[in-house]
């Protein structure tokens, strides 16, 4: 499992580039999804050939993670027929990220945020069975969800359904750094994985607890809120394009903080 993704939403046609980078920077855990809305997933699989045949790494040096997205979240470039049932469309989406990818499998398929905003509907249960499948032919090792509430989580436990690996949710300081979603995960030992942490959070990256820790580490600020993020057990996405960034991301992990430091940032906001 790694303990830090680069995720690949946004960058468009610096994609392929951006993710051979981040391989050759030493990340080893990538992100992405079936969504031309907003990532080229292609692309991604661009970049990793290139590092393949340049032996910067092995497919078996990698945890590869994609999302499965319903068409309200997707513009016209749809990966599956829109006519399809939600199973089917499950299938093709998946197909799709394989040939995309240039793998067999994947490490974690995710499904890209419920149906709702106010519940785990039919239509969840019906895609998340469907995932299920996928994984037990092999094409995911693990699932997830994402962009959900703690809502979601009890409704789709309650249900029956499998529980998910993975949580991905963007990470808010002003709501206790998803406090009450990350505490469900921690009880029922689902990793929880915390995006946007620096560009959701601009109060905190200009708070003074934050500058007097980074003066005291030599560190950034954003690395220290990465190593916060990795004591308080999630795992961190970075999409950052820029080099000398993606090193020092990476360079977190060598942070230390105490656990008074960890209290403090947990608190900051929320």
């Amino acid at each position: 499992m790694q303990d830090f993704l680069y995720g690949t939403a946004w960058k468009e046609d610096r994609t392929q580039a951006l993710t051979e980078l981040a391989l050759r920077t030493g990340f080893r855990g990538i992100d992405t999804a079936n969504q031309r809305r907003h990532y080229v997933e292609a692309a991604v699989g661009q970049g990793l050939a290139a590092a393949y045949r340049a032996g910067v790494v092995t497919r078996a040096d990698l945890f590869l993670q994609t999302k499965f997205t319903y068409q309200r979240g997707q513009d016209q470039r749809l990966p599956y027929d829109p006519k399809a049932n939600l199973a089917t469309q499950v299938a093709q989406s998946m197909q799709s990220s394989l040939e995309h990818l240039g793998t067999d499998h994947v490490d974690s398929y995710v499904l890209h945020g419920p149906a709702s905003g106010y519940g785990w509907t039919d239509d969840d249960a019906d895609v998340w069975a469907a995932m299920v499948k996928e994984r037990d032919a092999g094409r995911t090792r693990l699932l997830g969800v994402s962009n959900v509430g703690l809502h979601h989580l009890v409704q789709m436990t309650a249900s029956g359904a499998e529980a998910p690996h993975f949580v991905q949710n963007r990470c808010f300081a002003r709501l206790g750094w998803d406090r009450d979603v990350r505490a469900f995960c921690r009880e029922r030992n689902i990793v929880y994985q915390g995006f946007s942490l620096l560009t959701a959070n601009p109060e905190v990256l200009g708070h003074p607890l934050i500058a007097s820790i980074a003066s005291r580490s030599r560190a950034t600020r954003a690395q220290v809120v990465f190593r916060f993020a990795q004591q308080v057990e999630m795992l961190p996405l970075t999409g950052t394009s820029d080099a000398e960034h993606m090193k020092q991301d990476l360079a977190s992990r060598d942070l230390t903080l105490s656990a008074d430091e960890v209290r403090q940032i947990d608190s900051l906001a929320g």
